[in-house]
């Protein structure tokens, strides 16, 4: 599973989500309110956080398709940067 920061990050940016509602990893989020700025925004908060830069190749709707994809995208990333 993904750690707490991802999980803070995300959610900032679904404003659908209720706070006390879990944060299940196949959620579709734009169904809970990420539009495409907010993925422009979610984009640069996780790489300023993870200290990443996504390629192009990880720019794609299925990236920002639920939290599960996007945290396996990240790590892959991550991996790479390191």
């Amino acid at each position: 599973m993904w750690d707490n920061r991802f999980e803070e990050i995300l959610r900032q940016h679904l404003p659908f989500l209720p706070a006390d509602q879990k944060l299940q990893e196949d959620i579709t989020l734009m169904d809970f309110g990420l539009d495409s700025l907010g993925i422009v925004q979610l984009l640069g908060a996780l790489e300023d956080t993870y200290g990443v830069r996504f390629r192009d190749d990880a720019l794609t709707s299925e990236t920002f398709q639920n939290p599960a994809v996007l945290w396996k995208t990240l790590g892959r990333i991550s991996e790479n940067a390191g």
